[in-house]
C-alpha cells in the first residue's frame, strides 16, 4: 500500500510537470505562426520581429539558473505560480506592440516568465524526487510535455488565425498561462522539507564548472537550441517561400509535436540500456541527415511533412540524454541549476537561431545558407557527442522519502 501510494505521488508530480510543460513549450512553439501577421500590422519587417523572438529565447535561458536557484530557496510552487501570472500579464500586450522597442522588452520578459515551465525546472525538481535508474525515462516523459502542447496548439492556433484573426489566437495563447496555475499546487514542499534543503553544497556546479565533460554537453545542447529554435520560428516562413497553403504551416507544427512525443519517450528507453553519448550522436547526425535530404528533395506538401516526422523524431529526444549525463555525471543534488546552465548555453543557440534566420532571408530572400549552417553544426554536434565521458565523480543524495523508490 505504501509503495503504490509512493508511486502515485511520484506520477502525479510528473504529470503536473507534462501539463506545464506542454502549456509553456507549446505556446513559445507556435510564436512562428505569429510572425507574418505581425509584420503585416506593424511594418517592422522580419529581421526586426526576429531579433525580438531571438532576444526571448535569450532572456529565456538567461533566466533559467536564477529560477533554478529561485525554486531552491522559496519552492517550485511558488516560482512557478509567479512565472504563469507574468506570462499571461505579458501575452496579453504583446498583440499592442507598435515599436520595436516594445516589443523587444514584451518578448524578452515573457521569456523569463516561460523558465518557470523550462524542462530544466521542471525535469531537475522530478529528478530528484524518483530513483537514479529512472531518471533518463522521467526525463523523457517530462520532455514529451513540450511537442503534446505543441501538437495541440498548432493547429488550434492556425485555426483560430484563419476564423478570427492573430490578436485573437495571441491574446488566447497569453490566456491559456493561467491554466498552469492549478498544476503548480503538485510542487508543493511535503511538511518539514525545509526550503533550503536542496539548496545545500554547492560542489557539484564548482565540480561540473570546472569539467571539460560539462562544457562537451553545452556545445551539444547549443546546437540543439541553434536547429530547434530556427525550426519553429521559420518553418512557416520556409513553407510559405514555398508556395505552400498557410495550412501546411500549422499541420507541420502539429506533425513536429506529434513525433517529438515518439522520439522523446523513445529516448527516455533507448538510454536505459544503450550509451548516453553514442545515443545523443546518432540523434545529431539523424539531424543533419534530415537536413540534408530536405534540401535535395522538391518541396511539397508531402514533402515538408515527411521533414517534419524525420525532424520530430529527433530534436526533444535529446534532452533525455543530456539530463541523464549531467545527473550521472553530477548528482542531483543541485540538478535543476545545473540544466539551467546547460540550457542557458541552449538559449544562446536559439537566440542565434531565431535571429540569423531573419538576417540571412532580408539579405538573400531565402533560408538556403541558414540550412547549410545548421547541418554543419549537427554534424559537428554528432562528432562532439561521442567524446564526452560517460563515467565521472558523482555525489549522490539520499532521494526524497516520499518519492524514493516512486516511478520505478
Amino acid at each position: 500500500m505504501e509503495r503504490a501510494q509512493r508511486n502515485a505521488q511520484a506520477w502525479l508530480l510528473i504529470a503536473a510537470a507534462v501539463g506545464i510543460l506542454a502549456i509553456t513549450m507549446g505556446s513559445r512553439s507556435v510564436f512562428g505562426l505569429f510572425i507574418s501577421p505581425l509584420n503585416s500590422a506593424t511594418g517592422l519587417g522580419i529581421a526586426t520581429i526576429s531579433f525580438a523572438v531571438a532576444v526571448s529565447q535569450l532572456t529565456w535561458g538567461v533566466a533559467q539558473p536564477l529560477t533554478g536557484m529561485l525554486a531552491d530557496r522559496f519552492g517550485p510552487a511558488r516560482v512557478i505560480t509567479a512565472g504563469c501570472l507574468l506570462a499571461a500579464a505579458t501575452g496579453m500586450l504583446i498583440p499592442f506592440a507598435g515599436n520595436a522597442p516594445v516589443l523587444v522588452l514584451l518578448l524578452g520578459v515573457a521569456g523569463v516568465a516561460a523558465t518557470v515551465g523550462s524542462p530544466s525546472l521542471l525535469v531537475g525538481t522530478v529528478s530528484a524526487r524518483v530513483a537514479p535508474e529512472r531518471r533518463g525515462l522521467v526525463a523523457g516523459v517530462i520532455g514529451a510535455g513540450g511537442p503534446l502542447g505543441q501538437l495541440m496548439l498548432a493547429p488550434a492556433t492556425q485555426g483560430v488565425i484563419l476564423a478570427a484573426g492573430w490578436v485573437a489566437a495571441a491574446l488566447s495563447i497569453a490566456a491559456l498561462s493561467l491554466l498552469a496555475l492549478p498544476l503548480a499546487l503538485a510542487f508543493r514542499r511535503k511538511p518539514g522539507a525545509p526550503a533550503g534543503a536542496a539548496a545545500r553544497g554547492g560542489s557539484p556546479v564548482r565540480d561540473a564548472l570546472g569539467s571539460r565533460a560539462f562544457w562537451l554537453i553545452n556545445a551539444t545542447f547549443f546546437v540543439c537550441g541553434l536547429h530547434v529554435f530556427f525550426l519553429v520560428t521559420h518553418l512557416p516562413g520556409v513553407i510559405e517561400a514555398c508556395g505552400l497553403p498557410p495550412a501546411v504551416s500549422g499541420m507541420a507544427l502539429a506533425v513536429l509535436g506529434l513525433f517529438n512525443i515518439a522520439g522523446s519517450i523513445g529516448a527516455g528507453f533507448v538510454i536505459q540500456r544503450y550509451s548516453m553519448k553514442a545515443t545523443l550522436s546518432v540523434l545529431f547526425a539523424a539531424r543533419a541527415l534530415g537536413i540534408a535530404a530536405f534540401l535535395a528533395a522538391p518541396k511539397t506538401e508531402l514533402t515538408v511533412l515527411a521533414f517534419s516526422v524525420w525532424m520530430g523524431l529527433t530534436y526533444m529526444a535529446v534532452l533525455p540524454p543530456t539530463a541523464g549525463l549531467v545527473g550521472k555525471l553530477y548528482g542531483a543534488e543541485r540538478l535543476a541549476t545545473l540544466l539551467g546552465l546547460v540550457f542557458l548555453l541552449h538559449q544562446v543557440g536559439a537566440f542565434l537561431g531565431s535571429w540569423l534566420g531573419g538576417v540571412v532571408f532580408e539579405a538573400t530572400g531565402g533560408y538556403d545558407a541558414m540550412w547549410l549552417l545548421d547541418l554543419t553544426l549537427a554534424a559537428i554536434a554528432a562528432g562532439i557527442a561521442l567524446t564526452i565521458p560517460e563515467r565521472g565523480a558523482v555525489t549522490k543524495l539520499p532521494a526524497a522519502p516520499a518519492l524514493a523508490s516512486a516511478a520505478s
